[in-house]
């Protein structure tokens, strides 16, 4: 269909499947004349709404994300060699390109309707848009990695910064690679009749429709089921590491003072906030991508079953993510400033969650290797450092 522009078509190539509603379509041809009524969008009143709640987002998510960033790069000079801080400030400002990039781009799109903005705007701007949302999704998959080999491997926190370096210079550089494809696959096309009108898309980039669906496919593993999959796996291995070493230990060696044991509190914060990172993703994105997975392979199927607004819906769920992401550290991390990197690097004896302070002494608190198996101290969990209490 020559008249099949962008609607949808740019698809999961942009990060944004069926939206801004902005292709051209074939209406039916009025009776005797062989030539098709060309349909044009219009700002409709879901798109208007649309825009409104896109810009409310965008104000949201930069300040947070700013908000976290001013704490990072103003707190103490210990607390910024915190590896877990490292990796938060690394989120925060994937998380504001998001906001400054996707969101103002998706509102202006809404309101003009066609692409004003030029070929080369066209091409880098979609560039910097699948950028931003492989980069927030990457770096969020670390945050798991990280967790998990603090807990897992608390002997080797001394080499988390370094790591996490590399780790996050791989994020950053795997996140620009895949999005260079966007640089080529866009383009502005116009139309002359009824009148001119210029889209960005990716119309005639596809030699066939499969190859289209493959890669949005391509880009449907990269921006959610492979770090879904990372994620729940490592959150998993968490919990199940925790559980067997609580279920290990008999009633005789726990203390008797709840004062004395910190376990069930940083086990409860620790499942709350691995919930809450898997969680927030999952419930932004699923519904999305799923709408996605159909529109890729029945396309035909959504006329008349999907209507435009459930689709705007969708998208914005997806973009709360970004704001979702600066709230969530800040309700489980205690602060901008404090929480869970507050201690992390610094080697220093972390108080009690409930007491405030530790009963016994610092040496007692930690735990014991013995055999090539963690011996569990009087205070702390059986290998957990108390770095990995606070990830």
């Amino acid at each position: 269909d020559p008249w099949r522009a962008a609607e949808g078509g740019e698809g999961a190539a942009a990060g944004e499947l069926f939206t801004p509603p902005h292709g051209v379509r074939r209406g039916s041809s009025p009776k005797g004349s062989e030539e098709p009524v060309v349909l044009l969008p219009v700002f409709s009143a879901a798109a208007q709404v649309r825009v409104g709640l896109t810009l409310l987002l965008c104000v949201i998510s930069a300040s947070c994300n700013l908000a976290l960033l001013w704490s990072g790069w103003s707190s103490r000079p210990a607390a910024k060699g915190s590896h877990a801080r490292l990796l938060l400030l690394h989120l925060a400002v994937a998380d504001l390109l998001v906001a400054l990039v996707v969101m103002p781009l998706d509102a202006a799109w809404n309101i003009t309707l066609q692409w004003q903005a030029g070929d080369v705007a066209c091409r880098l701007l979609m560039f910097l848009k699948l950028l931003a949302m492989y980069a927030s999704a990457f770096v969020t998959t670390l945050i798991s990695l990280d967790c998990q080999a603090a807990i897992l491997q608390p002997l080797a926190a001394a080499q988390a910064w370094r790591r996490n370096q590399v780790l996050l210079y791989a994020a950053w550089l795997m996140s620009a690679s895949l999005s260079t494809p966007q640089l080529f696959l866009f383009h502005t096309v116009t139309i002359r009749s009824p009148q001119n009108f210029t889209q960005c898309t990716t119309q005639g980039s596809f030699a066939q429709h499969w190859h289209e669906v493959a890669y949005n496919m391509f880009g449907f593993l990269g921006l959610f089921l492979l770090p879904l999959l990372v994620m729940s796996a490592c959150y998993t291995r968490v919990l199940l590491e925790i559980s067997r070493h609580v279920s290990s230990w008999s009633a005789q060696e726990m203390p008797l003072r709840r004062s004395h044991n910190p376990i069930p509190r940083a086990r409860l914060r620790l499942l709350h906030l691995s919930l809450a990172i898997v969680g927030s993703f999952v419930l932004c994105w699923t519904p999305y991508y799923l709408l996605g997975l159909w529109y890729w392979f029945w396309p035909a199927g959504m006329e008349g079953a999907v209507s435009p607004s459930l689709a705007h819906i969708l998208f914005l769920f997806g973009l709360l993510n970004a704001c979702l992401d600066p709230i969530t550290y800040r309700l489980f991390a205690g602060g901008w400033q404090g929480g869970c990197c507050r201690a992390a690097g610094r080697g220093k004896q972390l108080p009690s969650p409930i007491t405030g302070s530790f009963q016994g002494s610092a040496s007692s608190a930690r735990p014991q290797r013995e055999g090539g198996k963690w011996q569990p101290g009087p205070s702390l969990h059986p290998g957990l450092s108390q770095e990995a209490l606070e990830c």
